[in-house]
């Protein structure tokens, strides 16, 4: 649930029912559930808290707050400390005006669509009434060293990296308490940027969505490379040794190389979303590893890697899954594999990202009346079976409606921009004539 906090569905009451209907759709037992709640660095963040704890503490539940850490400390934490839920209040990479609410299982993975739509429903139901009374904040319990603890076993003491420099943007969001903390740890000399939050500056100008300072930062201050975490710290862009941006594309192949390498890619493939790069995929099967796609979301990405039981996935955004440590993205458990991987395969980061090679992508957006199956409008199909002709083995295309505008858009990826550009508006012009 995201949106502008103080307005439906992220006003007092609605946020306080949901904390109430969260504990009447987890199934209970004798002892009373027991939820561990999260937040970024919002102005918002801490009534948000207040509100959803006294509404599930009117429902029975026991609710300890962690204060602000990143998203997947409150996944760890809520299964490592036996929690039933994990809530966390973040926007993620939005502006501050924004938050949300995401909530984990007690295994530290995210709910389900049939239980969210279970909780709506409760949510909804006017029959019930939650506990009255002024919110207040929820006991705290300071539980990240153990999270922290649990990252540093991704990079192993024998691993030379001991004075590698290296630059950290930390959005003014969650990672601000344990970014800096984590790397000097591990013997790393940190330039860190964005580490100054005041409750409305994440990531504003800052953090994974705007790399420009960090890249900056990188070249300035001599380092090996650069980390950008966004808002919530469950996604990682990077920035190399020459300032250049990197991505989840570029950051999915070496590293799924090193797990190759070291024995550890379960099922020899990964998950990446329809977005990412056909230049992955062929990059990928060069390394004889296969590539499973799925729709657009950590989520999903998640949910494929637990049914294949597979041990990498994510998105070109920077959200990276390793499942061997935690089944949700996690930016520090992203830099840390790619620390490990440069340090491993003793290459710097601009050199193994050289490895990917991006094939140009056209985007076209065309409003529509509605949605129609495609393969029902005849020429409509036959422009996209030519054009999927002309493409095959050494390009993709993809066309799909948005999930929240009335917009049919069409992807398409190949070797000349010219020439896709060309043969997406060939089924732009299609669908205008046709469904539009």
């Amino acid at each position: 649930m995201r949106g502008i906090a103080g307005e439906y569905p992220l006003d007092p009451q609605t946020v306080r029912r949901l904390g109430a209907a969260l504990v009447r759709a987890l199934p209970g037992g004798a002892d009373p559930l027991r939820f561990l709640v999260g937040r970024d660095t919002r102005e918002s963040g801490s009534w948000i808290e207040a509100e959803l704890a006294l509404g599930a503490s009117g429902e029975g539940a026991d609710v300890t707050s962690a204060g602000v850490v990143p998203t997947p400390a409150v996944a760890y934490l809520t299964r490592a400390e036996g929690f039933d839920a994990g809530v966390v209040i973040s926007a993620s990479h939005n502006p501050f005006e924004d938050n949300g609410i995401k909530v984990f299982s007690g295994r530290g993975e995210k709910f389900t669509e049939r239980l969210e739509r279970e909780v709506e429903q409760i949510v909804r139901d006017t029959a019930w009434t939650t506990k009255a009374g002024s919110a207040a904040s929820p006991p705290g319990a300071d539980l990240v060293g153990a999270y922290l603890d649990h990252l540093r076993q991704v990079l192993p003491e024998a691993v030379p990296l001991k004075d590698f420099r290296l630059a950290i943007d930390c959005a003014h969001g969650a990672t601000t308490r344990v970014a800096e903390v984590l790397f000097k740890s591990l013997g790393f000399d940190v330039v860190v940027i964005g580490n100054a939050p005041d409750g409305r500056n994440i990531n504003l100008h800052c953090g994974s969505t705007h790399p420009e300072r960090l890249a900056a930062t990188v070249l300035k201050a001599g380092c090996g490379l650069g980390v950008a975490f966004d808002g919530d710290g469950d996604r990682a862009i990077f920035v190399d040794e020459r300032g250049q941006i990197v991505n989840g594309d570029a950051v999915l192949l070496m590293c799924a190389r090193q797990l190759q390498r070291e024995g550890r890619l379960k099922g020899n493939a990964l998950v990446a979303t329809v977005m990412s790069n056909i230049g992955l995929e062929l990059a990928l099967k060069d390394l004889g590893i296969g590539l499973v796609r799925c729709a657009v979301g950590d989520k999903y990405v998640m949910e494929e890697m637990i049914a294949r039981d597979l041990s990498l996935g994510g998105e070109q955004s920077g959200h990276i899954i390793f499942s061997d440590y935690l089944f949700t993205g996690d930016g520090l458990c992203t830099a840390l594999n790619v620390l490990r991987t440069v340090a491993l395969s003793g290459r710097s980061l601009a050199d193994l990202a050289a490895d990917l090679v991006s094939y140009p992508q056209v985007l076209l957006n065309v409003r529509v009346r509605e949605r129609v199956d495609l393969t029902t409008v005849p020429d409509v199909a036959a422009a996209i079976a030519r054009v999927e002709s002309r493409v095959a083995g050494q390009g993709r295309l993809l066309v799909r409606y948005s999930g929240t505008e009335p917009l049919l858009r069409v992807m398409l990826e190949g070797k000349r921009e010219d020439e896709i550009r060309a043969w997406a508006q060939e089924i732009i012009e299609a669908i205008k004539q046709h469904v539009g």
